[in-house]
């Protein structure tokens, strides 16, 4: 879908409007074809309705933004102890490793970081083989993917690196469920404080990026 990868790679910023007649011809599709676009983003979570009806890209607010991690890792914490318990763990640790050498791979690129990152932790669920964690995890993926894309200066600086992941695969292969659930708390921490970290939240970015009134 064009549009939704518009907003979730940063082309659309959080509180963009969004108009139908600029969209189409911006995106060179249909007005039809982002009308239905539009539908489905805004089941998503991705697209809300302004005030005054206008569409808009959806800006979380810091408490959004907290309440958005802190069920990431009870989902990922799930999928910790599901593998470990599991008799497929050892395949399930190689394959992480692999996820992680794709991060280490993306390193110095921030867009292909936050893709390579969303990748291992959507891994991680994967693996836990339960179907309705992988459809929770998912339907988060955009939101978590619109807040740090749109995150500028300091706030970028959330730890995507292969080292930062590095002891949650470690401790998974060990069996230690608690140091895993240990390190994974304190990375989803890590992400709240950075992206929190502007008086504003996430919308303080846009201070420095004027907003594309496209409607």
């Amino acid at each position: 879908m064009a549009l939704r990868t518009a907003i979730t790679t940063g082309q659309y910023r959080p509180g963009d409007h969004l108009g139908e007649v600029e969209l189409a011809a911006g995106l060179s599709i249909s007005r039809g074809t982002v009308r239905e676009a539009l539908r489905h983003l805004q089941q998503e979570g991705l697209v809300v309705a302004g005030s005054r009806g206008m569409l808009r890209v959806r800006s979380l607010t810091p408490t959004e933004v907290q309440e958005l991690f802190q069920v990431r890792e009870a989902l990922e914490g799930l999928a910790v102890t599901q593998i470990i318990a599991s008799p497929g763990k050892e395949t399930a640790v190689a394959s992480l490793r692999e996820a992680l050498d794709r991060l280490g791979e993306a390193s110095g690129d921030f867009s292909a970081q936050v893709e390579a990152d969303l990748a291992f932790h959507f891994r991680l669920c994967e693996l836990s083989g339960n179907s309705m964690l992988m459809q929770t995890w998912r339907h988060l993926e955009g939101p978590t993917r619109v807040v740090v894309m749109s995150a500028a200066g300091e706030r970028r600086k959330v730890s995507m690196s292969a080292a930062h992941h590095l002891p949650i695969v470690d401790a998974i292969e060990r069996g230690n469920a608690d140091e895993a659930m240990r390190v994974l708390h304190e990375h989803m921490a890590s992400a709240i404080a950075k992206l929190k970290a502007a008086p504003d939240g996430p919308d303080a970015a846009d201070d420095a990026h004027p907003r594309n009134e496209a409607g």
